[in-house]
């Protein structure tokens, strides 16, 4: 895909939705480390309907480790592998606690040291919360970018390495939410809504879906 079509990919896609963001629920970087780390293999609607109840109790480091482990299952009881990701909250935010004053370091490598953040992770916190242009890669984005031909590659670094390289800094900051609701809810996996897409006539996939008349 040549430069003039990305950046009317981009443009159209910014010119639809001018401030996008997540769609998990969050009021600070702590509820969103905490948001994201939970959304693992989830989605952001059962994540957000546990932090729902979960957050007024317990919305920093310190009040989390005082509700305790036991608590913590019980409130995120019904998202998918709740058992190991309140393990990873309470060590988290004792190494919040302790390394960090009970922040949310601004800091890659600080992030991805803490349990249960990987790279997609810090990089969401870094975008999200603090406004880096950083592009987090999830399964939304890696399908968007290999189909449409936007930023092919055979795993999740090399697409985001290339998205680096060829996204331009207007739209560094905004381009992975662009791309991921773009993934979940028109270019999804199993039929994309192609007759339903805003690119689609500059998109490079080869076997768009339409309806039949």
């Amino acid at each position: 895909m040549n430069k003039q079509k990305r950046i009317a990919i981009l443009t159209r896609l910014r010119d639809n939705n001018p401030t996008p963001t997540t769609e998990l629920t969050f009021n600070s970087p702590f509820e969103l480390l905490i948001s994201v780390l939970l959304s693992a293999q989830a989605t952001d609607i059962s994540v957000n309907k546990a932090t729902a109840k979960l957050y007024p109790v317990a919305n920093t480091a310190e009040k989390m480790l005082e509700l305790g482990l036991d608590e913590i299952k019980r409130y995120i009881k019904t998202i998918g592998l709740f058992n190991t990701k309140a393990k990873n909250i309470i060590k988290t935010c004792q190494i919040l606690i302790d390394k960090y004053n009970g922040e949310v370091p601004e800091n890659r490598e600080a992030l991805e040291s803490l349990p249960g953040v990987g790279r997609k992770t810090a990089n969401v916190v870094l975008n999200t919360a603090f406004g880096w242009p950083t592009i987090a890669v999830d399964t939304h984005i890696f399908r968007v970018c290999n189909r449409t031909n936007f930023a092919p590659g055979k795993n999740v670094i090399e697409v985001e390495q290339k998205l680096l390289t060829v996204v331009p800094t207007e739209f560094k900051v905004d381009c992975h939410h662009w791309f991921i609701l773009h993934g979940r809810y028109t270019c999804i996996a199993r039929k994309p809504r192609c007759g339903a897409c805003i690119i689609e006539d500059l998109c490079e996939f080869n076997d768009k879906q339409h309806p039949t008349t």
